[in-house]
């Protein structure tokens, strides 16, 4: 078998390659899309019910609602007490005189200001900390519903040794005296490299020419790791393993993550937090209820599964928090993962 594939032509393998990658990047976007799931879950439970309602409301309703009447009622307004020109029937000399149109400018300008830190900002900081805790609860509650909701087979299974049973690995962790300190050290250094990746994905959105086409790809993997991070952490899969399968499965995670990243293609940035505020919860429940692991492990066992090979998404930013966790004291740096292990 290795004979053969050494001696298929480059074309041929980088045409085979790139079909598994389009396979896996399609079925990806069909995970992320299959929202019926979210439905069921939510008819499970009614924790789960009231927790999504709660982040429909705030970020749907009142944060983009705001905005909604921000522009269409509060801007119109202020252009038709303050003008930008004066009236046809004025008298022209009297309206120029003492700068009045410079004056309505300013007052334009500052009331708009005023109106986003007043409101646009402390609604968003909010909206951001409630948001963090709901999703939490979220996934939680979505994670317990899938015993009962016919979605079971889509739970994680123990192929290739990544996803063991919860009780299985509780009581393996019981026997090392250290796995608080690690658990937490994951923990951290998981939110190390996320901002760190987050940051990497902003410097590379001012880049010419490619600058948004990367921004995009970046995002995908960005969301789909945070959709995915909540079932992974229920399902205490180490931070090593759950970043080796989503580097080997990029094709498959760049789906997922794309229609999450979609309103930041078509939006300003203040409505594309709003709208992904309301996206981010049914794409966990969906991340939570994928069959994802199982269907990939069919498809390397299946007929041409070959691995696409593991992209080093995370490269740079894991070397750069790697250089940050150097500064660290020694004793704060001794609880955080080995570097062995990333």
């Amino acid at each position: 078998m290795e004979a053969t594939t050494s001696a298929m032509p480059v074309t041929d393998i980088l045409r085979t390659k790139s079909m598994q990658a389009s396979l896996l990047w399609l079925e990806g976007f069909r995970e992320a899309c299959c929202l019926h799931r979210v439905f069921i879950l939510c008819r499970r439970s009614r924790n789960l019910s009231i927790r999504t309602g709660q982040c429909f409301l705030l970020n749907g309703f009142i944060f983009l609602g705001s905005i909604f009447v921000m522009k269409s009622i509060v801007l119109p307004t202020l252009w038709w007490i303050l003008p930008e020109k004066c009236p046809v029937n004025d008298d022209q000399q009297i309206c120029l005189f003492g700068n009045i149109l410079k004056v309505y400018y300013f007052l334009r300008l500052g009331l708009v200001q005023l109106f986003y830190v007043c409101w646009f900002y402390p609604l968003y900081v909010l909206s951001f900390i409630l948001s963090t805790m709901w999703y939490n609860d979220i996934a939680k509650y979505g994670f317990a519903a899938m015993d009962g909701s016919g979605l079971a087979a889509a739970k994680p299974s123990s192929q290739d040794n990544m996803f063991a049973s919860p009780h299985t690995a509780k009581k393996e962790r019981l026997f090392n005296l250290g796995s608080v300190m690690i658990g937490f050290g994951e923990q951290v250094y998981s939110i190390l490299l996320l901002t760190t990746f987050f940051l990497e994905v902003y410097a590379i959105g001012f880049m010419p020419y490619i600058g948004k086409s990367l921004r995009f790809l970046l995002l995908s993997w960005m969301y789909a790791y945070y959709c995915f991070e909540y079932k992974w952490n229920l399902s205490e899969v180490a931070l090593d393993k759950r970043l080796d399968f989503f580097e080997s499965n990029w094709a498959f995670f760049a789906g997922f993550g794309s229609p999450y990243a979609m309103p930041t293609l078509f939006f300003s940035p203040l409505v594309s937090s709003g709208m992904m505020g309301i996206l981010f919860p049914l794409f966990v429940l969906t991340a939570t209820s994928s069959g994802a692991e199982n269907f990939i492990s069919s498809k390397r066992r299946g007929p041409g599964g070959a691995r696409l090979g593991r992209l080093p998404i995370f490269y740079a930013a894991d070397t750069l928090s790697k250089r940050i966790l150097y500064l660290l004291p020694l004793e704060s740096r001794e609880q955080l993962p080995d570097d062995k292990t990333l």
